[in-house]
This record gives structure tokens, C-alpha cells and sequence, in this order.
């Protein structure tokens, strides 16, 4: 089973859209899949629940049975897990992104959000696992999303842009994008982008 960790210390940068259509994307690729929302929030929770389509399975837990749900997810035959957490670099996103093959950190082109990154950052260094900053919200036909790379990059961050929306508009711009993305997650954690269409967690 694959995890995918999705961390922003910043809230409203875009972490559970990016969770949920990822996740989406994933489960339409033919992947067992499951998202475990991890923000008290409980919004992926809460978009499952409206959900009428078949996966991607949404669970709510807590930090402290983040272990027993990741387990239970392989039980139930999961191959792609989504972690989405609480926009804050707490102990939660320390277990979560210690738990991942690879973390994601939503982030929007502006300069607070921009500045609000580096806690994320370093709480990725210290589970020492890969992680890169997806840019969202950047308006297209813009220099914002080359000025906000080329600055992340010269903090150390490794960089990726994506921005979303599939199921609703299957062949436009933003699903393409989401697609793009699930592809390249899928090369970054060796996993085939293609699944076996089973039924997760």
C-alpha cells in the first residue's frame, strides 16, 4: 500500500480539495483507495458522506489510532491511502508524514503562504521523507506561479503545480492537472497507475 501525506501549517491553501481529487483520481485509475481524515474539522469526512459514487472510502480518526487505521486500511485491501490532516505542523502531521511514502504541502502564490511554509518544511526533513510543494490556485497565463517556485526552491523546496476538479468537468483544464499530478505521484512512489478495481477499507 502506498501513503500519500497531505500537510499545510497554513489553513484555506487548498489540502483537503488536493486530498479528496487525488484520492479520486486514484479510485478512477482502478485503485483500492482510502482517505483517513485526520482534521477535526472532519471535511473529507463530511464530502464522503455526500458522496454517491463508489470510492474513495473516507474514514475520520484521531492521531493516536493513526497506526491501527493505516493497519486496518491494508486489512481491508487499500492500495493507495491518502493522509489529509489539520492545517498545523503538530505532532498529527509529524506521525502522518512519518507514516508517508511521500508528503504533499499545498501551497497558494502568496507571500504569507509563501512565509507560513518553512515549519512545514522542516517537520518533512525531520521524518525524512520526501516531500514537495504543489502550488494551487495559480492563475493561469501568469508569472505568480514562476516567481513562487523559483522562491521555494531557493528554500530548498522541491516543487510541483497542481490545481484541480475532475468529476464534474472530466475533460477540462483542472482535471487534466489532477491527472497529471496522480501520474506523477504514482512515479514518485513506484506504484502502477492503473488498479485492480477492489473495494478499500
Amino acid at each position: 500500500m502506498k501513503i500519500v501525506t497531505i500537510i499545510s501549517q497554513k489553513g484555506g491553501s487548498g489540502k483537503t480539495t488536493l486530498a479528496v481529487h487525488l484520492a479520486t483520481a486514484a479510485a478512477k485509475a482502478g485503485h483500492a483507495t482510502a482517505i483517513i481524515d485526520l482534521d477535526p474539522q472532519g471535511t473529507a469526512a463530511s464530502w464522503g458522506d455526500r458522496r454517491t459514487a463508489d470510492g474513495p472510502e473516507v474514514i475520520s480518526g484521531h492521531a493516536i489510532r493513526l497506526a491501527a487505521l493505516i493497519d486496518a486500511a491494508r486489512a481491508n485491501g487499500a492500495d493507495f491511502l491518502v493522509l489529509d490532516t489539520a492545517p498545523n505542523a503538530d505532532q498529527t502531521a509529524s506521525l502522518a508524514a512519518r507514516a508517508a511514502d511521500v508528503v504533499l504541502i499545498p501551497c497558494r502564490a502568496a507571500a504569507f503562504d509563501l512565509e507560513a511554509i518553512e515549519t512545514t518544511l522542516l517537520l518533512t526533513k525531520a521524518a525524512s521523507k520526501p516531500a514537495y510543494v504543489v502550488l494551487n490556485a495559480v492563475p493561469p497565463r501568469s508569472g505568480i506561479g514562476d516567481e513562487a517556485a523559483a522562491g521555494l526552491a531557493g528554500q530548498g523546496a522541491q516543487v510541483i503545480d497542481g490545481r484541480t476538479a475532475q468529476e464534474f468537468e472530466p475533460q477540462g483544464k483542472a482535471a487534466a492537472e489532477i491527472q497529471t499530478l496522480y501520474k506523477w505521484v504514482c512515479g514518485v512512489v513506484d506504484m502502477s497507475t492503473r488498479g485492480q478495481a477492489r473495494k478499500a477499507a
